[in-house]
């Protein structure tokens, strides 16, 4: 059996994983960001304790855990390398975890645990690739469309992080020269434009140009629009909602084109918020990734929908390594 802990600011998110990806019992517990990296520890460890017990298991049983960090990690040598919101840079987590196991859990019986740290996007996309619509696949992406926009690539089986650990950010791939202003420091980042935030800018932007719009009915307040606003008004019939859809699924598609062209990966998945629109957003994404990228006569990228949500870290974090 083996333990994937999805990291977050806020919370953690523990399951208890099969060798073949199957995803038994979740527990969850808050993380203790604000009281430094020792009750972040302590609480990364008591949320492992707390996935046991609700499985009905030992500690003894536990092969390995794997940590989905925010962030940059060295699981070579065990250590975060720096993570924005979480006070662990800089920490030889690895090592606390695997020594700290056995006297946390249930009398010493899990000494000998495995412990692996991997990015948190990182994990959701192994996740897809062992478990989830990559299953079966050797080379894939995961993006995610939430309100930034991350991912993570997987290359003959294998998470690829680039030579130090910090590859894969996709988002950050500029696809307007000079556009819009992005909180990494850059212009034109494409996570600005086919983010659920970049989809969400322009229903606003439109509204703004169109008073008449369905969107206002639905959204009164420009800033209460949300993602799925816009394909419902798109689905009514409003004319000013389609046209933000499709500006949306064009930048969408021009960086997905660009990453097709680079890796050719057999499957990209695309999971968060905007995901749920289902063939509404695939169908048009596409035709258009059909006309921008270099095709073979036989063989060509899927784009289908990631189906693990937010198991996906837990699922991909247990099985690193594996």
């Amino acid at each position: 059996m083996y333990i994937g802990i999805d990291v977050g600011g806020t919370n953690l998110v523990a399951g208890i994983v099969t060798a073949d990806g199957v995803l038994l019992k979740k527990a969850q517990r808050k993380c203790g960001s604000e009281r430094g990296a020792e009750a972040v520890m302590a609480d990364i460890l008591g949320v492992a304790v707390d996935v046991c017990q609700k499985a009905g298991i030992s500690a003894g049983e536990i092969e390995q855990i794997g940590l989905g960090i925010p962030g940059a990690v060295d699981d070579k040598n065990g250590k975060v390398i720096f993570s924005p919101n979480i006070p662990l840079s800089g920490v030889a987590l690895s090592e606390i975890v695997r020594s700290r196991w056995g006297d946390t859990a249930h009398g010493g019986q899990g000494r000998d645990v495995a412990v692996h740290l991997i990015n948190d996007a990182d994990a959701a996309a192994f996740g897809e690739f062992s478990a989830g619509s990559a299953k079966g696949y050797r080379n894939m992406m995961l993006i995610t469309l939430g309100t930034g926009l991350g991912g993570g690539i997987v290359i003959d089986g294998k998470v690829f992080s680039g030579a130090n650990n910090i590859g894969a950010e996709i988002g950050h791939l500029v696809i307007e020269h000079g556009g819009r202003p992005c909180n990494c420091g850059r212009l034109g980042c494409w996570e600005k434009y086919a983010a659920a935030s970049g989809l969400i800018s322009l229903a606003q932007e439109q509204m703004a140009r169109d008073k008449n719009s369905a969107l206002w009915r639905l959204a009164p307040n420009p800033a209460d629009v949300e993602g799925q606003m816009v394909f419902m008004a798109a689905a009514e019939g409003d004319k000013s909602a389609q046209d933000v859809i499709a500006l949306y699924i064009d930048y969408l598609a021009n960086g997905i084109s660009s990453i097709i062209n680079i890796f050719q990966p057999e499957v990209i998945c695309l999971g968060g918020g905007v995901s749920n629109a289902g063939d509404a957003l695939l169908m048009p994404l596409r035709e258009i990734v059909a006309k921008d990228t270099f095709r073979h006569p036989e063989k060509n990228t899927e784009i289908r929908i990631a189906s693990l949500g937010n198991d996906a870290g837990i699922i991909g974090a247990a099985l690193a390594k594996t």
